[in-house]
């Protein structure tokens, strides 16, 4: 497709029903495939124009990628009983292609309803692998009865909660972030060498493969890290019998231009992977019959419960004149629960507490 086509067309975006007019028939894959990769680019795209309408500087889909995963729905592919798996190819040239057909253990296959099959590439293992998303049947219901909790979200501990009746807990983040701390130095090492060979040249490719290894391994730790610390919170928050479950909002701290920082802390700020740690804890509470809401923090952290002053925490404390003192993590999800119970800050008294590491 043109790139510069949404520009001659009377400086519009292209439309949903534009683009898979201008993509019918232009590849020798299944059409409901070529459609999943339009409706990939325009959530792309509508995400970054809510973004940059909240002031965030997100940018619109820009790059041309050489590998896109391929996704077969609906009726794009059959399952047989004995695990062979054949996804359509669709027509071309007016003539039916041969399906893909793929023999696995009918073990692997899940016991429920496979809505979407997607073709990745998995660059740790250097090869490719079929991913199957099915629905089990099974129906969350909410919870009527329970406490009401609220979390703060954060980069040296992945995030902070109490509940109504006095518990809290912290869950550390340092794991996070030291693969993000190896990572970003192997990465700098390959992309050095990288800076004095050729372009393309057998070197360059070695490198190449060698830095796709270290970000795909990487990146497989990091889910593995988040997976652990949002089921550690789901597993406190059914202790403590939660049914609400409220979290700071941090979208903007990120990207505010406004405040001046150092390289260092725009680096950890950077690797601060909130948006994921959101979307986990938001279905797996919801799958626990657990309402889940994000709602504003603003001075949260800053603002004493007891005297009302304001002061920036310099320690891992909040300890304010007036004598009130309190791990800054838990004083911030403290206060993001009172201002949502009473319409104001209110001290808590914190009767057990516990901090967990991710192994």
């Amino acid at each position: 497709i043109d790139k510069n086509y949404a520009l001659k067309n009377n400086g519009k975006w292209i439309n949903q029903t534009e683009l898979q007019k201008q993509t019918k028939g232009k590849y020798p894959i299944h059409s409901q495939s070529i459609q999943a990769v339009c409706h990939k680019y325009l959530n792309a795209r509508d995400s970054a124009k809510k973004a940059k309408q909240k002031g965030l500087d997100n940018k619109y889909p820009y790059k041309q990628k050489k590998y896109f995963n391929t996704k077969w729905a609906n009726n794009g592919f059959i399952i047989h009983p004995n695990g062979t798996i054949e996804l359509k190819m669709g027509r071309w040239e007016r003539k039916n292609q041969p399906p893909i057909v793929v023999k696995i253990d009918k073990e692997q296959i899940p016991n429920g309803t496979v809505k979407e099959i997607e073709l990745i590439f998995d660059a740790k293992h250097w090869k490719l692998m079929l991913c199957l998303s099915y629905e089990n049947g099974e129906q969350p219901t909410t919870k009527k009865e329970g406490t009401i909790a609220a979390g703060d979200p954060g980069e040296i501990h992945a995030i902070s909660a109490v509940s109504e009746n006095g518990s809290s807990i912290i869950i550390t983040g340092r794991k996070i972030r030291s693969i993000h701390r190896l990572r970003n130095k192997k990465i700098a090492e390959l992309q050095k060498k990288m800076s004095k060979c050729k372009k393309g040249s057998r070197k360059w490719k070695k490198y190449n493969r060698a830095k796709q290894y270290i970000l795909s391994k990487s990146e497989a730790q990091l889910k593995d890290c988040l997976h652990k610390t949002t089921k550690q919170l789901v597993d406190w928050c059914l202790e403590q019998n939660v049914k609400h479950f409220m979290i700071g909002d941090v979208e903007g701290v990120q990207r505010n231009k406004k405040k001046k920082r150092s390289k260092l802390v725009n680096q950890k700020l950077s690797n601060w992977c909130f948006g994921k740690l959101y979307d986990y804890l938001k279905y797996k509470l919801e799958a626990k019959g657990i309402t889940f809401e994000k709602v504003d923090e603003s001075y949260t952290t800053q603002t004493c419960p007891v005297c009302g002053k304001k002061k920036k925490p310099s320690s891992r404390n909040f300890i304010c004149a007036c004598g009130y003192s309190q791990h800054r993590d838990v004083h911030s999800a403290c206060n993001i629960l009172t201002k949502h119970l009473y319409g104001e800050f209110r001290p808590m008294k914190i009767t057990n507490h516990k901090y967990l590491r991710i192994a």
